[in-house]
């Protein structure tokens, strides 16, 4: 079972104040994420810092590095990273590749190759910025940096698979030489 230890919420005025206003949690991923849901929409405008796990929004994005800037939003679009409940209990922080008139999403992790898909419905927080590299302050998703990021990643997708080859070779044991001194 994956455990996550974030930051819960915060509203933009706690941002400014110390971090004694900051609620911390412990819980498993499916617990975590529901609280952090139901606590984003007590409050409209409220924004939650989800720390990351996996390795399915790389390069851009690391495990365990980089964190999330969610809010609930009325409305996504192709091309928003969102935080989907895809089947009961099981999210993915994912961007949005298409959308068609039936409510039907289809989702990329940009390290990813394959596809997931859910409702509109099921779109559960959109990602406004990424706190990355341990900064202090966020990258905006409505950013130049970032749309310039998401232009070229998601036109590269042919050639994706060896692009994050490179960035993170993946050698099976089988094949890694054995060290014996």
């Amino acid at each position: 079972m994956n455990w996550l230890r974030g930051i819960v919420s915060r509203s933009a005025a706690q941002e400014k104040t110390s971090s004694e206003n900051v609620e911390r949690k412990l819980l498993p991923n499916r617990e975590y994420l529901a609280f952090v849901i139901e606590e984003l929409k007590r409050q409209p405008g409220r924004t939650g810092i989800l720390p990351l796990r996996g390795r399915s929004m790389r390069p851009f994005l690391e495990h365990e590095r980089d964190k999330a800037l969610l809010q609930i939003v009325d409305h996504v679009k192709v091309g928003d990273a969102v935080l989907a409940e895809i089947t009961p209990g099981h999210y993915v922080l994912h961007r949005i590749i298409k959308m068609d008139e039936n409510g039907e999403v289809t989702l990329r992790g940009d390290g990813n190759l394959g596809c997931e898909y859910c409702k509109v419905e099921d779109v559960r927080a959109k990602a406004i910025g990424f706190y990355r590299k341990g900064r202090t302050k966020p990258d905006s998703t409505d950013g130049r940096k970032w749309r310039i990021y998401s232009w070229w990643w998601t036109r590269l997708y042919p050639i994706r698979r060896y692009l994050l080859f490179m960035w993170h070779p993946h050698v099976p044991v089988r094949f890694k030489k054995n060290k014996q001194s």
